[in-house]
């Protein structure tokens, strides 16, 4: 298939950071860190520490503490209210119906577990929209997660394409479109989240604050 592939990540960018699901999240994942016997300030340091290391706390937990990564899916990821959290958006519904699949193939690419995806894509309305779904499989041992070059390498192989020059990337997180950016795929993205993000990294990335902004900078994967 020569088509383009584009890989959209899924929380905070198919969705606003307004729906407080990164807070409920942490909230609960600060409380899976203190049943290690941690006291607060010990679980937020190493929360952060994991996340910042591997960029995916549960990396470290896997890797150090011999966590069980489908119990913390359910009691973290498991436990949202999704259903109350999201609503479907009927524009980003049409800018995936816009995209020209003769051009491209749109997939959906997270860290997080394909439940916790599969929730998201189906409550949004966009589960019809994709043609596949990249995720970190807890069930592997030492999984890989963004930004690890495996990841992208990974997600390329299951989406059936062999050249980076045709992976389109968009996330909110800036470590995860450079990550994606060290492997050669091309044109990658940040949106509004990853702008205060713009700098840390060698070179600055191209930002939209809506992705409704793709039409203009992608104009090529669109229909006219």
């Amino acid at each position: 298939d020569e088509r383009l592939v584009v890989f959209f990540d899924i929380d905070n960018t198919l969705y606003s950071a307004s729906s407080k699901i990164a807070h409920a999240m942490g909230v609960r994942i600060h409380a899976y860190f203190l049943t290690l016997g941690l006291d607060d300030d010990e679980a937020s340091e190493l929360h952060l520490k994991y996340y910042t290391q591997y960029g995916l706390a549960l990396r470290g937990l896997t890797r150090h503490h011999n966590v069980d990564p489908l119990d913390f899916d359910e009691k973290c990821d498991g436990s949202l209210p999704l259903e109350d959290m999201l609503t479907p958006d009927p524009k980003l519904r049409e800018l995936f119906q816009d995209i020209d699949r003769t051009k491209c193939r749109v997939w959906a690419l997270t860290n997080a577990y394909k439940t916790h995806a599969s929730r998201v894509l189906k409550i949004l309305n966009l589960d019809d929209q994709v043609d596949g779904l990249i995720y970190c499989d807890y069930q592997v041992p030492d999984f890989v997660c963004k930004p690890e070059p495996e990841y992208y390498l990974q997600a390329m192989k299951k989406a059936g394409v062999s050249d980076p020059a045709k992976c389109l990337f968009v996330d909110d997180n800036l470590g995860n479109v450079e990550g994606a950016r060290r492997v050669g795929w091309e044109r990658v993205i940040g949106d509004e989240h990853t702008e205060a993000q713009n700098g840390a990294f060698d070179g600055a990335v191209p930002v939209v604050r809506n992705l409704q902004d793709l039409r203009k900078l992608w104009p090529d994967i669109f229909r006219s």
